[in-house]
């Protein structure tokens, strides 16, 4: 009698990232992922082994909460286009650089877990 394949167990957990890991995607150093812990804007949950983890959706719900990331962003597409119109090519070129960092540090963040 066949037996039925048991579901799998990693796709259904949730993705947990270790402060590093968090402090990378955010370009923070690991002591600012702790503090944003005790400040209470982040939580953990710990192995076994008395490390801390940090659970994905929890960094959707920080990265929501950034209140001047659109500014951010507008602004920099302003200096851009800026740089654009004046002919300095070269800046335009590196703050399109950070734009795109922006974006791709929030795709990252965004992905649902197991993708």
């Amino acid at each position: 009698m066949p037996t039925a394949p048991l579901p799998d167990l990693l796709e259904s957990a949730e993705a947990l990232l270790t402060p590093a890991e968090v402090a990378r995607l955010f370009r923070v150093d690991p002591k600012t992922v702790a503090r944003w812990e005790k400040d209470g804007r982040l939580a953990s949950v710990k192995t076994l082994g008395g490390h801390r983890r940090y659970p994905r959706t929890q960094l959707h719900t920080l990265l929501d909460a950034r209140p001047d990331h659109g500014r951010l962003l507008q602004t920099l597409q302003e200096a851009r286009d800026l740089a654009t119109d004046t002919g300095a090519h070269t800046t335009a070129a590196h703050i399109d650089d950070l734009i795109t960092t922006l974006h791709t540090q929030d795709e990252k963040l965004r992905r649902t877990p197991g993708t």
